[in-house]
């Protein structure tokens, strides 16, 4: 989705550089749902395990604080194509974060409700925050849990609290007293709208869209593709 005023133009720039193509990501324009998945495990999460995760204002950063290459992925919970991104170039991330060669900062956005009417994705993306306090790996791996039972409906109800206290179940010690009450109390929601805000001013128009050390990744629809994502980031000299 696009950002509002004279941002329009830069972020037009930029999610065609970062992303190839207009058709193969969430934007404002997109009436695609996201597929269709029961509740389960996410797969190849050894490396997202001992992931240690912090917040910094608006972004949640996973990886080794002096890691050498700065790698920022803007996604949207709601948002189908990121769901294809975590589940192909999630793994490649945490591996090469688990290596020490790149942190990786994520910022949150949540512009997708504008269109359902509903708050499914700033309920998910506090769901995320509440997952960063909760210890090493467990951000990076509900992150995965979260997108591989991304829900297929379009309606507000969608990443409803017990739903997402039910994908929490997918991660082993997620769970307890203080990430329950996060989830259910909405704990986090002045902060979910700070990460909006600076998706909003970040002008990258849509998500998935990923930045090298501040560069937009040229991989086009590799994004979607594991192999092609890491060739790409060896382009970029990650």
């Amino acid at each position: 989705m696009r950002v509002r005023g004279t941002r329009r133009a830069v972020a037009a720039v930029l999610a065609v550089a970062a992303i190839g193509l207009a058709g193969t990501a969430c934007s404002q324009g997109s009436d695609e749902a996201p597929a269709a998945m029961a509740v389960k495990s996410p797969e190849r999460t050894e490396a997202m395990s001992a992931l240690p995760s912090s917040v910094e204002g608006p972004r949640i950063v996973v990886g080794q604080p002096k890691a050498p290459h700065t790698v920022t992925v803007f996604v949207d919970p709601r948002c189908s194509y990121c769901a294809k991104f975590e589940e192909a170039a999630g793994t490649v991330l945490a591996d090469r974060a688990a290596a020490g060669k790149v942190r990786v900062e994520y910022v949150l956005a949540s512009f997708l409700d504008a269109r359902t009417g509903g708050t499914a994705s700033a309920r998910a993306a506090n769901a995320l925050r509440a997952a960063a306090e909760a210890g090493p790996g467990k951000f990076a791996t509900y992150q995965a849990a979260l997108f591989a039972n991304q829900p297929s409906e379009t309606s507000k109800d969608a990443y409803s609290t017990d739903h997402l206290l039910k994908i929490a179940d997918q991660v082993p010690g997620l769970r307890g007293a203080a990430f329950d009450k996060a989830v259910r109390e909405n704990t986090y929601k002045d902060w979910v709208a700070s990460a909006e805000r600076a998706f909003e001013d970040a002008g990258v128009g849509g998500t998935p869209t990923v930045l090298v050390d501040g560069t937009p990744l040229a991989a086009g629809n590799g994004l979607y593709d594991a192999h092609r994502f890491a060739e790409a980031l060896r382009d970029a000299g990650v």
